[in-house]
């Protein structure tokens, strides 16, 4: 018969977590590469932490391996990659972004806000894991991984940033009606469904 701590052990030692798991421990290593201006080894690894990324998630809801400390280690990963993408961009790809300034400062206020938001109401970071989250997570991966082993696409570039404002901004709304930091929450049509039925 197993005990409680094997049973534990079981849910958090699983591939999603591990993935989770290897994003952020891989976070300080893949900025000092690009801080000392190894563009290649740089571009290999962040497109390793953003495919671990679309993977870690896909694994834990098709084998039901979700846990709360996996949504949190994904979220703080998530945020590590998103750190690493704009320090790559920064070093490698900034002369692509000079005449976007306006809306990269547009972006970078609705990124914050979230974070800023369940800070300030929850004291800890959000993990919401809200299906628009997930989709404008996707649509970043493919830019950024399209913009440093292809090239720039402004189109695309667009698209991205104005679905991520959208997650940004439904988060902020679904932060305002819960009243602790939950994971999987789906979005905001799901919360007030089931807060008014």
């Amino acid at each position: 018969m197993e005990t409680k701590i094997q049973q534990t052990k079981e849910k958090l030692l699983n591939i999603p977590n591990i993935l989770s798991l290897y994003r952020l421990l891989s976070f300080p290593f893949v900025l000092f590469i690009a801080i000392k201006g190894y563009q290649n080894l740089f571009i290999i690894l962040l497109v390793i932490n953003l495919i671990t990324d679309i993977l870690d998630g896909l694994i834990a809801r098709v084998f039901k391996m979700e846990t709360k400390i996996g949504a949190r280690l994904d979220s703080y990963a998530d945020f590590g990659t998103y750190i690493l993408a704009i320090v790559g961009i920064i070093l490698f790809k900034s002369k692509d972004f000079e005449t976007h300034t306006f809306s990269i400062i547009i972006f970078f206020f609705f990124f914050l806000m979230p974070y800023i938001f369940s800070l300030l109401k929850f004291g800890k970071m959000p993990s919401l894991h809200l299906y628009s989250s997930k989709i404008a997570a996707y649509i970043q991966g493919i830019f950024f991984f399209i913009l440093f082993v292809i090239n720039f696409y402004e189109w695309l570039y667009y698209f991205a940033i104005i679905f991520a404002i959208i997650s940004f901004i439904e988060e902020i709304f679904v932060q305002l009606y819960i009243n602790e930091m939950m994971s999987n929450m789906k979005g905001i049509y799901w919360v007030l469904k089931s807060r008014y039925k």
